[in-house]
């Protein structure tokens, strides 16, 4: 069984730890990125870590998935609200999907209520910090082996 997943991540998200520590902690993107790698392969998970400021590419990554990947972690950050694209990529990939989100976007500013994900994602984490990517996995990890156990 292919235990590879993509983790995705949208705008801004290259500018982790220096963009509004308040809001989305002290971490770099790298950091995150370590730390998904260190919990991936505890669960026996091979990861694929992106970042792009490009909606094109986002969406052409996310396509790969439906041939490359197992399943999906995504934050899309501020195209979670406005990609229609991103959402029919996620459609069409038909991959299991968790979307995260580091800050809790239902606490924040009324146009960051709405997601184009939400509908296509099978899990929403928001709010949970980078601590969501990790939750992610566990999530992905149990889904595609029911038996295992974290």
């Amino acid at each position: 069984m292919q235990r590879k997943i993509f983790v995705l991540n949208g705008p801004n998200l290259n500018t982790l730890g220096t963009r509004k520590p308040e809001i989305y902690g002290a971490e770099t993107l790298a950091d995150v990125e370590a730390r998904v790698r260190r919990r991936a392969q505890a669960l026996g998970l091979e990861i694929e870590f992106f970042q792009s400021n490009h909606e094109g590419e986002i969406v052409e990554k996310i396509q790969q998935a439906r041939t490359q990947a197992a399943g999906i972690v995504i934050n899309p950050a501020a195209y979670t609200h406005t990609s229609v694209a991103i959402h029919d990529a996620l459609e069409y990939a038909e991959r299991p999907t968790v979307e995260v989100h580091i800050s809790n976007v239902h606490a924040r500013e009324p146009f960051r209520h709405h997601s184009y994900v939400s509908p296509i994602a099978n899990v929403v984490i928001a709010g949970a910090g980078t601590l969501g990517y990790e939750l992610a996995l566990e999530w992905l990890a149990n889904h595609l082996n029911p038996t295992h156990s974290a």
